[in-house]
């Protein structure tokens, strides 16, 4: 596992779902096994774009893109631009 899947399994375990005893990997479905909703998301993409250092259109990006971690860094990989490092 990357080291920004572990990012972001950390963030929502501890941000998200607020429960750290949830296990999660890079391939557990989120949304569509009802985990997390469609209102956490957008705080979900945020991270998306801070671990991966790219900027992602929201408009671009459809919940089957973020239903599996891995899913989610394979989109900011495809539709994400490049941005510096704050």
């Amino acid at each position: 596992m990357t080291e920004q899947a572990q990012k972001l399994i950390g963030y929502i375990k501890r941000d998200v779902l607020r429960n750290s005893t949830i296990e999660l990997d890079a391939d557990t479905p989120l949304i569509s096994s009802g985990l997390i909703d469609s209102l956490a998301l957008v705080e979900i993409l945020c991270e998306v774009e801070d671990v991966t250092e790219r900027r992602i259109p929201a408009s671009k990006v459809l919940p089957k893109d973020m239903d599996t971690i891995n899913l989610m860094l394979a989109t900011a990989e495809r539709i994400g631009r490049s941005r510096q490092k704050r």
